[in-house]
């Protein structure tokens, strides 16, 4: 596997434990249907949140948010709307970005709540 690709497991395997932590329950992990992916859905209070997950080892490509772009966000914004016509609706929806900084000295977590385009 990639080292990408290791770094993005490790991410969304570090997030789901952070949301965790945080109260959320995890109700699906990189579910996908057609051309849509989605890291983390997860609930908390009545709320289903489309979590994405971003994460670096280093910040020699930018920042980890700064990956998400507006042609991301918008398959990602779609996704949730195709999740929910698939499984049901939801009266409260929130589109979510984690970005996880993974260095020798910590691993820091920013959320990101409620993003549009």
């Amino acid at each position: 596997m990639a080292k990408h690709m290791d770094t993005g497991k490790e991410g969304e395997d570090l997030a789901a434990a952070w949301l965790q932590e945080k109260g959320f329950e995890i109700i699906r992990r990189n579910w996908r249907s057609a051309k849509y992916e989605i890291d983390i859905i997860a609930t908390l209070d009545d709320c289903i949140h489309f979590v994405e997950v971003k994460t670096r080892k280093t910040d020699n490509f930018g920042f980890p948010e700064e990956q998400v772009g507006k042609n991301k966000l918008r398959q990602f914004i779609d996704g949730g709307s195709e999740y929910m016509f698939q499984s049901g609706t939801w009266n409260k929806v929130r589109y979510d970005i984690l970005a996880i900084n993974i260095t020798e000295e910590a691993t820091e977590y920013l959320f990101i709540e409620d993003v549009y385009l």
